[in-house]
């Protein structure tokens, strides 16, 4: 490829708009531009790294046996009613009516067709196990997209979804589709942690994440240094303390706490650890009449150590929360604690309240909490003597850095991380409401147990160069950069030695099946490295007179700090070298 038929479109100010580096860099490397909130083109260079990542994952998904199809991007509603996601999906899902006023979906994801697929194509075991995948734009209403691809409304995704005839057999599909994705993002070249994971809105028992590691990472990755143990923070449990809970040493007694309403105000006053306070989170739970509406409320009270904070998801499994929460209103909090926010604790109520307990302050003893007074906390408080045990006790609270590791080998660290790619276990979450059957050996008709998997094409870029960059611009892994090799040619346009020279190389690298650029475009040297910095390519050639007339070219890797002079005679296996390295 020569630069001068290409499209480069480097900018040397990135958009206001733009937070993280990947959105700096890919505007300014030319990859992207906006044409709306969370909407992007994918300019030629930026399509080049995405059909790179396409072309990988679609290698490794046909040898695992998966097998490709493309689904609608619009979709019709009946099938999304059919599931029950049409509603629960939230305003994320875009509804939109046809000139008939029939609803339709812009698919965020496909579980709903590929089932209608399943249903109608794989009638008996005989054709099962089956694993379908497709690459195809999707569309989600973030109420805030930013971060460039991070987390835009439209993007492209590998989605895929296995059809088994029992759990066991869909487990089996799952690992195998979890051995695919390591393979996958081992190809990639990034650093990266498969991790446990919570289904969310897609459902399912068994779920793992992929995170490419980044300091800029949404989510948080807690891991065990000492052993194979990996979960975001959603799923990573809090094991509960060793041992019984202490006797109590200390009476209970009101304090005053003069304007200090939150537990780290309350320790630095009464000059005790932040661990011996209980902060108090008050949630409430409406039962919903034949309209959706609310015709009875019941409130809950959470109680958390005070250096601890609440994990919703958690929550949302314990019992009786467990179909959906709400956090109370200022009005309810004063009618059952009489009092505001600030000073709630669990004694002294005006209205009963059902009591989670974190499994951490279920076993301590003599502790701090809210007097239901303002301006008053207590202090010495004890289960059993000065209040009856919680109606639950939970794991409701988010890892911190040194909790024992749940499998006993070791304390818990915690990184950042970007999420690239998820793989779930479904069971029959779509196949029983869309009575998606297929023919037993037994000649009975049994629901199809489903596994799905998903990989973020568009964000991946963007999280390698999270990974991947410096203040010169982005380094890309070999495997998915733009080109693998520029040759820069200084003076090309004036010396014929130099571009006989520049035009040999790339024509003997193109024979080779090296992905590589020729800069024919005349630029000053300055200006030409800095675009090839800025846009990423990891291997460099540096063609001039002066260097010819020595004998030498010059190579440079995008992570070196100074070029490497190499005999112009050696340079195409010196540079084949390289790249096998």
């Amino acid at each position: 490829m020569r630069a001068s038929q290409f499209l480069i479109s480097t900018l040397k100010e990135a958009p206001a708009d733009a937070e993280v580096a990947s959105h700096r860099l890919m505007t300014r490397a030319g990859m992207i531009k906006k044409l709306g909130a969370g909407i992007y083109t994918y300019m030629p260079m930026g399509l080049r790294v995405i059909r790179k990542v396409e072309a990988i994952v679609r290698e490794e998904m046909d040898r695992a046996g998966a097998v490709e199809l493309a689904m609608p991007v619009v979709q019709p509603a009946e099938l999304w009613q059919e599931s029950g996601r049409f509603q629960a999906y939230g305003p994320e899902l875009l509804r939109i009516k046809d000139r008939h006023e029939r609803d339709f979906v812009v698919q965020p994801t496909s579980e709903e067709a590929i089932t209608d697929v399943a249903r109608q194509e794989l009638r008996s075991y005989k054709q099962l196990p089956k694993n379908l995948y497709q690459v195809q734009t999707k569309f989600r209403d973030e109420r805030r997209p930013r971060f460039g691809l991070m987390r835009g409304r439209e993007f492209i995704m590998k989605d895929a979804y296995s059809f088994d005839r029992d759990l066991d057999a869909a487990k089996r599909s799952y690992q195998q589709m979890a051995k695919a994705y390591r393979a996958i993002f081992d190809r990639f070249g990034l650093r990266y942690r498969a991790v446990a994971a919570d289904s969310g809105a897609i459902g399912g028992d068994v779920s793992q994440e992929f995170q490419v590691i980044a300091a800029t990472g949404e989510d948080a990755i807690v891991y065990c240094p000492d052993s194979d143990y990996a979960a975001n923070m959603e799923k990573a449990e809090a094991m509960a303390p060793r041992g019984p809970r202490p006797e109590a040493a200390k009476k209970m007694e009101k304090v005053p706490t003069p304007g200090k309403a939150t537990c780290e105000d309350v320790a630095a006053l009464l000059r005790v650890p932040l661990d011996t306070t209980v902060k108090s989170l008050v949630l409430a739970t409406d039962q919903l009449d034949d309209k959706g509406q609310p015709v009875k409320s019941q409130v809950w009270l959470l109680l958390l150590r005070g250096d601890h904070d609440m994990n919703e998801i958690k929550v949302s499994k314990v019992a009786g929360l467990d179909q959906g929460f709400r956090f109370a209103t200022v009005p309810e909090i004063e009618a059952h604690f009489g009092t505001r926010p600030g000073y709630l604790g669990p004694i002294g109520l005006k209205k009963p309240v059902k009591i989670v307990a974190d499994r951490e302050v279920a076993v301590l003893a003599d502790w701090i909490c809210g007097a239901n007074e303002e301006d008053y906390h207590l202090a010495g408080v004890n289960w059993g003597r000065d209040l009856p045990e919680p109606d639950a006790v939970a794991d409701i609270r988010n890892v911190v850095e040194g909790d024992l590791s749940p499998d006993g080998k070791g304390k818990l660290a915690i990184e950042r991380g970007i999420e690239v790619g998820h793989i779930f276990v479904l069971g029959t979450k779509y196949s029983v409401p869309m009575n998606a059957n297929f023919l037993d050996d037994d000649g009975k008709p049994k629901p199809f147990q489903m596994g799905c998997y998903g990989i973020g094409i568009t964000r991946l870029p963007a999280a390698a160069i999270e990974q991947n960059h410096d203040e010169r611009g982005i380094i890309w892994p070999d495997a998915i950069a733009p080109f693998t090799l520029v040759i820069c040619p200084i003076g090309m346009d004036r010396s014929a030695d130099v571009k006989a020279a520049a035009e040999k190389l790339h024509d003997e690298l193109s024979a080779a099946g090296v992905d590589v650029m020729l800069d024919d475009r005349g630029e000053r040297p300055g200006a030409m490295f800095a675009d090839w910095e800025l846009i990423g390519v990891p291997h460099r050639v540096v063609i001039s007179d002066r260097g010819l007339k020595e004998g030498q070219l010059e190579y440079q890797h995008r992570r070196d700090a100074a070029a490497t002079k190499v005999p112009a005679a050696e340079v195409f296996s010196f540079v084949k070298g390289r790249l096998a390295a």
